[in-house]
């Protein structure tokens, strides 16, 4: 142990006390590091010197560092060599001679370890709340990834059935309009009364299709504006269903499409949604039927109720499409496809193609609990 004068007691400390106290600022970067060069020095101070000095207070930052930056694994470790040390230092600087000596050294310990471990329970405290908040913090950023991504999923959702409504609601009134010009501009010289009355069909296709068309982009409004807009006017059409499949029907004929309609079993309420789906396959297929049968075809469409469910069937003696997936030379598929998703949604199917006696034939099948009677 270094025996030195009152005067030379700074001088022989000073190389301890920049040992223990320059690698606090390397902390927060090397923890495990910084405490190890502390330690090192400490230990030499206990086996050189024979009192302690202010520095051996960097002993519990570096602790209580290495306990909140580290695995617990590590930080207990570094508890143990600390008690070891304190139990070493109170040994080689109070040495013990008589009874009563013991109980001084004991005494001291206590003091020793006491702060050891105090620093040491901070320490692992602020690491398990900063773990904790962390988690909360990366808990509270996966809930709104999830949130946006549910949000994109809906609003593509949105977006397809708008364009399926869109396409069924133009595709079929504009197919009307078509045929209706079609013969209005035949009739135009021999008889201008059959001419005038297609003008009017026209017309007022025309007007049945923008009513429509404002019903499904009211769904893009701001609702506080449409609740307003409909405060102020009249309110909006509802969506079509099983119900006006009669005036769908008395439409495809006044285009100049033969159309019968049957019913077989016991008609019973069906959902709204199911309703709008099953007008949307009969309406899909009577406008490709005018598209791709070509003239003199006639179309047929029947609704069957049974335990089961609902099967849509429309069949027609036309030359079907021009090719086999049905959507015609000029078409792109989207009804179809539309047709499909929408019978799919309530976990049903759509068989589609040639009939075997020729023209062609849309079978749809929802396997739904009817509401009873």
């Amino acid at each position: 142990m270094l025996i030195y004068p009152g005067g030379g007691r700074l001088l022989v400390t000073l190389p301890f006390t920049l040992g223990m106290v320059v690698p606090i600022v390397f902390r927060r970067t090397y923890p495990a590091a910084a405490f190890a060069a502390v330690i090192l020095v400490g230990a030499l101070q206990v086996l050189l010197l024979r009192r302690p000095i202010g520095a051996d207070l960097s002993v519990l930052i570096m602790l209580y560092t290495l306990a909140a930056c580290r695995p617990r694994r590590v930080s207990l470790r570094g508890l143990a060599i600390c008690l070891v040390g304190a139990a070493v230092a109170t040994w080689r600087w109070h040495p013990v001679h008589p009874v009563d000596g013991l109980y001084t050294v004991g005494v001291e310990t206590a003091l020793f370890g006491g702060p050891v471990l105090l620093a040491w329970l901070l320490g692992d405290s602020a690491r398990w709340r900063r773990g904790y908040y962390q988690a909360l913090e990366e808990k509270a950023a996966r809930l709104e990834r999830e949130r946006d991504a549910q949000a994109l999923v809906a609003a593509a959702a949105e977006r397809a059935r708008i364009a399926r409504e869109i396409h069924d609601v133009v595709a079929h009134n504009v197919s009307v309009m078509v045929v209706q010009a079609d013969g209005a501009a035949f009739a135009l010289d021999g008889s201008p009364q059959r001419a005038r009355e297609a003008l009017g069909a026209i017309s007022a296709t025309g007007r049945r299709a923008l009513a429509e068309m404002r019903s499904l982009l009211g769904v893009l409004r701001d609702p506080a504006s449409r609740d307003v807009d409909l405060a102020a006017g009249p309110e909006l059409s509802p969506q079509p269903g099983i119900d006006e499949l009669g005036e769908l029907l008395g439409q495809a004929r006044a285009a100049g499409l033969p159309v019968s309609f049957t019913v077989s079993g016991v008609p019973r309420p069906v959902p709204e949604g199911e309703a709008l789906a099953v007008y949307r396959v009969v309406q899909e297929s009577l406008t490709n039927v005018r598209k791709h049968a070509g003239p003199g075809a006639t179309a047929a469409v029947s609704l069957g109720y049974a335990g089961e469910g609902l099967v849509i069937r429309v069949t027609d003696d036309g030359r079907g499409p021009a090719v086999p997936d049905g959507t015609g030379p000029d078409g792109d598929g989207h009804g179809l496809t539309g047709m499909r998703e929408r019978i799919e949604l309530y976990g049903g199917s759509v068989r589609i193609g040639p009939r075997p006696g020729g023209g062609y034939e849309v079978v749809a099948r929802l396997p739904l609990a009817l509401e009873p009677a």
